[in-house]
């Protein structure tokens, strides 16, 4: 079944703290979503600063990049078995 898909997720040196250290996991999921939910039942405490204080969507202090691409969908953005999900600063050109 599609449950069975497991991404590689890079941690950032910040959230390492959820991962004991480790800077990358495996989590399962077919969209960024869903990856974030299992990494949240393996790390908990981890959405929270992943995701907005709704859980709607994602930090727009974090950027999402699946397999090298940059997501502009967000929490909807497909991951494929064995893609790559980074989850990044934001590197804004606004002021916060």
């Amino acid at each position: 079944t599609n449950s069975r898909l497991m991404a590689t997720v890079w941690i950032l040196p910040t959230l390492q703290v959820f991962t004991g250290g480790k800077d990358k996991v495996m989590a399962h999921g077919t969209t960024v979503r869903h990856i974030i939910d299992n990494l949240d039942q393996q790390h908990p405490g981890i959405k929270k600063v992943l995701l907005n204080e709704e859980g709607s969507r994602v930090n727009p202090g974090v950027a999402v990049v699946v397999d090298g691409e940059t997501s502009s969908l967000g929490l909807l953005e497909r991951v494929k078995e064995n893609s790559e999900v980074h989850f990044i600063h934001a590197i804004s050109g606004g002021s916060a």
